[in-house]
């Protein structure tokens, strides 16, 4: 074996997958059997992460970076001049088993530039995770992009052998996906997204009548959507994620800052890297879609199609809707209590116990773990202290952003010193 040549591919392989932000691996329950390697249990894998967030747990890797494509966003699109390079299946086998027998890594993320054909491409993923299942007794955890364009008979034969499966969308409407992809159709991506969905529902019932039913991508589905290449607003990319969360049940949709690596027209001037605060945010209110109640239409609208990059997006709806407030924590509901901003779900869950038992006052919700830097301008207790007094919106927030801290302070509006 050349070691050099591999040392070399695998440079080049994992640095073009860096921008695949969609590897994070909760929710598989594989265990290991007969001996084998490893275990991807209920708790997912312990990640490492870099300094600005991204998981680096796993070997992350292309299968290779030679594409058919010329999609404008893409650092791997044929017309684009970079080292190019393509690992064998065996190759990417071996490397997973010697890396995780380091334990340097506790799964595999494979994706893969599109060669020869979608189909071609996708029974070469498939091939890699099979030989780790059956040949190297491989319970660890296998993560495979779904490829654009596969057929169903492929990604059936995925879902068998993955963890989760995933087929980025990367643009998040069907108009920016014909500007900077006109080579690929939406159908494409949903294709295959609607038969894992399918096929995840069809196993998932007969496990409950035959338990010798096997795992199918027991960690469901995910995608990713690039911010920031298009032009679209956040109204856009909230309504299309939440789209995808409704129609192919996807475990998580993944927000990637378009990072400029070409001069393109079509594409941002390079030098004008989407600053990762909008991604911090887009988070923040994909998570207060999916467990906090909200709909998209209350947080971003036509008046506000973009997120406040000054607060978080419960505070930023809570300035806009003062009326509903405050809420009195000792008979407020569930839902209301985790619309305050600086109450959190286990807060919400503490308060909901303790307040059984006595009225709660300000000392009882600080050792909660409510946050009263802002969740005290919003409700009421058993005090006769309200903070709010007669406050507006745009002192609220100013007085909360004067004693708020955070690692993305600096990037917050120089409109704070005015409150100095």
């Amino acid at each position: 074996m050349n070691f050099d040549r591999l040392r070399e591919k695998l440079n080049i392989l994992a640095d073009a997958a860096k921008y695949d932000v969609s590897c994070a691996s909760s929710g598989s329950n594989r265990t290991n059997a007969n001996k084998g390697l490893g275990n991807a249990s209920k708790m997912g894998i312990c990640h490492s992460y870099t300094a600005d967030g991204r998981c680096v747990s796993l070997l992350k890797i292309l299968l290779t970076n030679h594409c058919i494509f010329d999609c404008a966003y893409c650092v791997t699109r044929k017309s684009n001049d970079v080292p190019r390079a393509a690992f064998k299946v065996q190759e990417v086998v071996d490397l997973t088993i010697n890396f995780y027998r380091r334990n340097y890594i506790e799964g595999l993320f494979l994706s893969s530039g599109i060669f020869k054909s979608p189909d071609h491409t996708m029974e070469r993923l498939i091939t890699v995770a099979k030989k780790l299942r059956e040949e190297e007794n491989f319970n660890g955890y296998i993560h495979l992009k779904s490829i654009p364009g596969a057929s169903d008979e492929l990604m059936y034969e995925a879902g068998l052998y993955a963890d989760r499966l995933s087929v980025n969308i990367e643009v998040p409407t069907v108009s920016g996906l014909k500007l900077l992809a006109p080579d690929k159709k939406h159908e494409d991506f949903t294709k295959p997204m609607e038969k894992v969905k399918n096929e995840i529902v069809r196993y998932t019932s007969e496990r409950k009548i035959i338990k010798s039913t096997p795992k199918y991508a027991p960690a469901g589905q995910s995608t990713q959507m690039i911010v920031g290449a298009s032009g679209e607003s956040d109204k856009d990319i909230m309504y299309s994620a939440t789209y995808y969360y409704k129609t192919y049940n996807m475990k998580r949709v993944y927000y990637s800052g378009y990072v400029p690596v070409t001069h393109d027209s079509r594409l941002p001037a390079i030098g004008t890297q989407v600053p990762m605060l909008r991604e911090n945010r887009l988070y923040q209110t994909d998570w207060l879609l999916r467990f906090y109640g909200f709909s998209v239409k209350e947080l971003l609208n036509k008046q506000h199609p973009n997120l406040d990059m000054d607060v978080d997006p419960k505070l930023s709806w809570a300035l806009r809707n003062l009326h509903h407030f405050p809420v009195d924590v000792n008979s407020a509901d569930k839902r209301l209590l985790a619309r305050i901003p600086g109450i959190g779900l286990q807060s919400v869950d503490k308060i909901v116990k303790a307040r059984k038992f006595r009225k709660l006052n300000w000392d009882h919700l600080k050792k909660m773990g409510v946050a009263l830097n802002r969740a005290q301008y919003f409700m009421v207790c058993d005090s006769r202290y309200w903070e709010r007094r007669d406050l507006d919106a745009e002192k609220i927030k100013g007085m909360i952003l004067q004693h708020s801290t955070g690692k993305f302070r600096n990037q917050y509006s120089t409109q704070l010193s005015l409150f100095n």
